[in-house]
């Protein structure tokens, strides 16, 4: 995951270089404000004064706004009729900057959302929509568009709404392409079978949705990130970016997960905010960003449309101000990678510290691991703590683990007080980085001896120490799990 700076230098340098295709539900969203003051006489239903009329792309099109928002250049493909509605979504569209050349006339009304709105109350939403199916050669027309477009594409979004615009065909073809340039395929699913979607760079379903697909409740949290860890598997996909509302975002990959949680904060309106998360991942997958710090961004972004009133899609700017404040409020950074960790430790020995080095799993913390890192700190001035990738603990422990994925296990360990810094290594023993960042003092469990410490030869070599600290009994992860497991 990258650090707050970074994300604040990656957003200030803008998006400006991407070309994203946005393919799907394209609507009209109204809103009419007014007020209520009375019943009406003729029937028992409120009297709605009318006072302001505003308009904005919705569906599909508000994640263009989004993307035009952060400073991509973007092109909509989609369908919209020969209406008054159409003229003002183009319109909109096009002032705001977004390219119509994918978007192709139906013989079909133009999707709108008309929504009354007394104070923050919506009284009534009237919809004007024709589901019945589109001829073949709308969507052979579609087709031929997109295909034309998808080259100059730096990542692709497909934003469903269950309006008839995603067919099976539509979806298979621009994923399959997108997978062949190596493009980005993000998709905002609306239909349960995910199949239509199998083979994309992420789909992104809230938790409803990732249940309905499953069949697992939402209420047993657990087994719906287990059911949708597997899902990643089963469709080919590269991981899921789940929303959960103000419990975040959480990225799942075939047997690991990481949790992004949202800053708590006041909510006006969370319409949109899905669309707003589809455009801040579409931009940073297309710019190389790791899933986990794509979802951090998205995150923030996602909390700032839901404090305002109606769709309003994310600027740049906004997105700015949310990280610096989240850079003020921030403290030290502490999940380094291997460079980064180098560079830490040559300042804090020129500052004359004392650096001590340990590793571990640390699967599932418990009390013994909370002891050994407290003790830590006795034996100098700057705690360094290694831990294993996934990878490299499924081949100490087996298939079954790590229970807790090696992003959510380091961001706990930073947490702590009594440490410094924690990286990830990905060998099988922590050898080759104790013998880059030459700790002074190496500490290990008593379940250990100095002869068989990994690396205590070489501590001592430069004139380092070995500190074998006492294990506290009954406290190991194996342990806890086959607890769990007795339940």
């Amino acid at each position: 995951m990258i650090d707050v700076l970074r994300k604040l230098a990656l957003v200030e340098a803008g998006f400006q270089p991407l070309n994203i295709l946005v393919v799907g539900d394209v609507m009209l969203d109204r809103y009419v404000r007014g007020s209520v003051d009375r019943i009406s006489p003729e029937a028992p239903v409120p009297i709605f004064r009318s006072i302001r009329t505003t308009e904005a792309p919705g569906g599909a099109a508000n994640v263009s706004m989004n993307l035009v928002g952060l400073g991509a250049k973007v092109t909509q493909a989609g369908f919209w009729g020969e209406d008054p509605d159409r003229q003002t979504l183009e319109e909109l569209l096009r002032r705001a900057g977004v390219s119509t050349a994918g978007m192709v006339n139906s013989i079909r009304p133009t999707i709108s959302k008309t929504r009354m709105v007394a104070g923050q109350q919506q009284l009534l939403r009237m919809d004007v929509e024709d589901l019945t199916p589109r001829p073949e050669a709308e969507y052979e027309e579609l087709l031929t568009r997109v295909l034309d477009l998808l080259p100059g594409a730096d990542a692709v979004v497909l934003s469903d709404y269950a309006k008839g615009v995603l067919s099976f065909r539509l979806c298979r073809t621009l994923i399959e392409g997108g997978r062949a340039r190596r493009i980005p395929v993000l998709v905002d699913p609306k239909s349960q079978n995910f199949e239509k979607y199998a083979g994309a760079t992420t789909i992104s379903p809230n938790l409803a949705e990732l249940s309905s697909t499953t069949g697992v409740s939402v209420v047993n949290l657990g087994e719906l990130i287990v059911a949708g860890e597997k899902l990643v598997h089963q469709i080919g996909i590269d991981f899921l970016s789940v929303t959960m509302s103000e419990k975040g975002i959480l990225v799942l990959y075939p047997k690991s997960s990481y949790h992004s949680p949202a800053r708590a904060r006041e909510v006006f309106d969370v319409s949109g905010a899905g669309d707003t998360v589809m455009a801040v991942l579409a931009v940073c997958l297309a710019s190389s960003v790791d899933p986990e710090s794509a979802a951090d961004l998205a995150n923030l972004a996602a909390g700032t449309v839901v404090g305002k009133a109606g769709t309003v899609p994310i600027t740049r700017s906004e997105l700015l101000a949310e990280i610096q404040v989240l850079a003020s409020t921030s403290g030290p950074r502490k999940l380094l990678n291997r460079d980064e960790l180098l560079i830490q430790v040559a300042e804090w020995r020129a500052a004359g510290h004392r650096v001590v080095f340990t590793n571990g799993c640390f699967d599932i913390l418990h009390l013994g691991h909370i002891t050994l890192l407290d003790q830590c700190r006795q034996f100098g001035d700057k705690v360094v703590v290694g831990i294993n990738s996934d990878r490299s603990v499924r081949c100490l422990k087996g298939p079954d683990r790590p229970v807790v994925g090696e992003r959510e296990r380091a961001r706990v360990l930073a947490a702590l007080g009594s440490i410094d810094a924690v990286v990830i290594f990905d060998e099988e023993t922590p050898l080759e980085l104790i013998r880059s960042i030459r700790p002074q003092v190496l500490v290990k469990g008593g379940d250990y001896s100095v002869e068989t410490v990994v690396g205590a030869e070489d501590v001592l070599s430069w004139g380092g120490a070995v500190q074998i600290v006492p294990i506290v009994p009954g406290h190991s992860t194996t342990n806890t799990i086959d607890r769990m497991k007795s339940l």
